[in-house]
């Protein structure tokens, strides 16, 4: 099951709560309902992690945690879906969401040589700021809907292929239990 898998490279709330950074959140953090593993829990938050991965704004982690203690859904899986955005991808995500925006709006793009001062960037940005966040706000939405119907088809599968594994397993054990015959 995804569970299993889940578990293995999860870290356990009981050393969550006792790691001396965490302790500062207090008893709110350790709510049972934000460690459970299961399809609703998980799947809401690859939901939130994904949407806020596709907003830009500073502290995208914090807002996630802060969503999942609020929604009472999987923590740590809310916060590491943010990381979809990262350094690496961050710049061809955030270019694709301002293509999407300005494809939206009707507005042609803007692709002016790179100038790296202040008067460049506020130049830009009063251009860029209406498709970018709009296409920020579309693709994240698609992207957060993707991401739950994808988590639970595929807990779905798992479970399926688990079900059909195991009564395999019994059928091959009644064949070979000799007081069965």
């Amino acid at each position: 099951m995804p569970r299993k898998f889940l578990k293995r490279i999860m870290p356990d709330h009981v050393t969550m709560r006792e790691h001396k950074h965490m302790r500062r959140f207090g008893e709110k953090i350790m709510a049972p309902e934000l460690w459970h593993l299961n399809r609703r829990s998980v799947s809401a938050a690859i939901a939130i992690g994904v949407f806020l991965a596709f907003i830009p704004m500073p502290g995208q982690m914090l807002v996630a945690a802060a969503f999942a203690i609020w929604l009472r859904v999987n923590l740590p899986i809310a916060v590491m879906s943010v990381w979809i955005t990262n350094p690496l991808t961050m710049a061809p995500i955030y270019f694709f969401t301002y293509k999407v925006g300005a494809m939206l709006l009707d507005v042609p793009l803007r692709t002016h040589e790179f100038a790296f001062n202040l008067e460049w960037l506020w130049q830009e940005i009063a251009f860029i700021w209406q498709p970018f966040l709009l296409g920020s706000l579309v693709c994240g939405v698609l992207a957060a809907v993707a991401g739950v119907i994808l988590v639970r088809i595929i807990w779905r599968l798992v479970v399926i292929n688990s079900w059909l594994k195991r009564c395999d397993r019994q059928k091959s054990q009644q064949q070979n239990d000799p007081d069965n015959r």
